[in-house]
């Protein structure tokens, strides 16, 4: 049988969506999650309980994995365990720690959001959300694994900005996203190389969901590699 893909987060709204698009596919989904029995999760997958606060629950969750989709929910404390510091950057370490232990080298696609880049943006204030989603991308970055991270809009659970999806880099934009579209663009960058070391920004927009991603993602510009230390 195929590798899982590990939903890490995948009992919340997105992580549920994203496991339900990789089931309908046929794939096999193992859902990693502190509470792994909560909300409507299909039928068929895997359930793991584990926390990516605490790294030494995270080896028997992603072992023998292919890939981690990291849907995990930042909280906004100033410090503790529902810091972003402790779920955005200590959770996205441990859990890139806990894949690669015996050698794995999975596929990642991390779920940062839009504005990480803008230290001033009110946001920032809770618990440094915006700071410690960036460094978490940066962990992924020069990880060495081969990765996409999606920084979406502001998240809805209804498509009322339209079902097209647009595709920006910079941090410069601004918009809302259903979950269901990131969802799928977490499915998509799975299985499209051309989505592989790119980080963009996704908001809908008027029109139709697209058929094929491909040239969406090989209009992208690839990350720059980093040479990245870990420190404040």
């Amino acid at each position: 049988m195929h590798n899982p893909i590990a939903v890490v987060g995948g009992a919340g709204r997105l992580g549920t969506l994203v496991s339900r698009r990789l089931t309908e596919q046929g794939r096999r989904v193992r859902v990693v999650s502190r509470t792994p029995h909560r909300g409507r999760l299909p039928l068929g997958v895997e359930l793991q309980r584990a926390d990516v606060r605490y790294a030494d629950t995270l080896a028997p969750a992603l072992r023998d994995c292919a890939a981690i989709v990291f849907t995990v929910e930042p909280g906004t404390a100033n410090s503790g365990p529902d810091s972003p510091e402790t779920t955005m950057y200590d959770g996205v370490r441990n859990v890139l720690a806990a894949a690669t232990e015996h050698g794995g080298r999975p596929r990642v696609v991390l779920i940062s959001q839009i504005f990480v880049t803008r230290r001033e943006h009110p946001m920032n204030a809770y618990g440094r959300l915006l700071d410690w989603r960036l460094r978490g991308e940066d962990a992924v970055r020069a990880s060495g694994l081969p990765y996409t991270v999606i920084r979406p809009g502001w998240l809805t659970d209804d498509a009322f900005a339209g079902t097209r999806v647009r595709l920006e880099q910079d941090d410069r934009g601004d918009g809302w996203v259903s979950r269901a579209a990131v969802a799928e663009a977490c499915v998509q960058a799975l299985g499209t190389s051309g989505a592989t070391g790119k980080t963009f920004e996704l908001y809908n927009e008027p029109g139709e969901a697209p058929t094929d991603w491909s040239p969406l993602f090989r209009r992208l510009t690839s990350d720059r590699v980093l040479a990245w230390s870990g420190h404040a």
